[in-house]
């Protein structure tokens, strides 16, 4: 891997090697808010080919690498909590995050839990509670849900061992008052692995703060959703570039709002 930008010294930056996990978690490291700035930092982690899809065949992995898993568990590892869409959970078969013992010593000087919480967004709650998200995690699920979420899968969802956070009046989740249920929790450090509906609900909402998009040298054509899904913006949100990583033709960059 070379970084591309911002280069400070072409000798090391520019230089094809590998690098290790510490030095990949100190280029995604949380940035420390300025006074008057909001407390908590809502990053999204997507992976997209170069005509725009964001998955093949219903899944991200076959249009990822080795390197594009090593950020992801790197910025797992350095978030508070993981939001995620409820199809994507069903889809993708998630699981838990895992204790990495390359990281515990960071987790335990920033004061966080062993390992991030999932939080499931989910307006239905229709969820299979015997997967192992529900029934093994090391720090429990949270599920995101509206007010008027239907009583009974509510019930299931917290004898299954998940919190239930209620972050919308309705039915629905509100993407701002998401981010706020989580802040008041103590989850300030946020990343949001998508799916593209969820992640198209944040930036209309106008709550993401930073874009950790892997480009795959790849063409997909078909179907396939992009990264965002969902109604255009009235107005396009203007990111600013942060870093640049690349290696066998995959970019890793990492954007920043302006």
């Amino acid at each position: 891997m070379r970084r591309l930008f911002p280069v400070t010294d072409t000798t090391v930056d520019l230089a094809d090697r590998e690098w290790g996990l510490a030095e990949l978690a100190d280029v995604y490291a949380y940035p420390e808010p300025e006074p008057g700035e909001p407390v908590a930092w809502l990053r999204a982690n997507m992976v997209s080919t170069l005509d725009g899809a964001a998955q093949h065949d219903g899944k991200s992995q076959s249009i990822s690498n080795a390197t594009d898993m090593r950020i992801f568990g790197t910025l797992r590892a350095l978030a508070d909590v993981v939001l995620v869409g409820a199809e994507t959970v069903r889809r993708e078969v998630y699981r838990p995050a895992r204790v990495r013992a390359e990281f515990a010593a960071r987790r335990k000087a920033a004061g966080q839990d062993p390992v991030p919480a999932i939080a499931v967004v989910s307006a239905g709650l229709d969820l299979d509670f015997s997967m192992p998200l529900f029934t093994s995690p090391v720090v429990p699920t949270l599920i995101l849900t509206g007010a008027a979420a239907a009583p009974d899968r509510v019930a299931a969802a917290e004898k299954a061992g998940a919190r239930v956070v209620v972050a919308g009046d309705g039915v629905g989740v509100e993407p701002a008052r998401a981010v706020r249920a989580l802040a008041e929790l103590g989850h300030t450090r946020l990343l949001t692995e998508g799916g593209p509906r969820l992640l198209g609900q944040l930036v209309a909402a106008g709550v993401l703060d930073e874009l950790c998009l892997t480009v795959s040298p790849m063409l997909a054509a078909g179907g396939a959703q992009r990264i965002a899904g969902g109604p255009s913006v009235a107005v396009p949100q203007r990111f600013e570039l942060v870093s640049l990583l690349e290696e066998a033709g995959f970019l890793f960059s990492r954007y920043r709002r302006s």
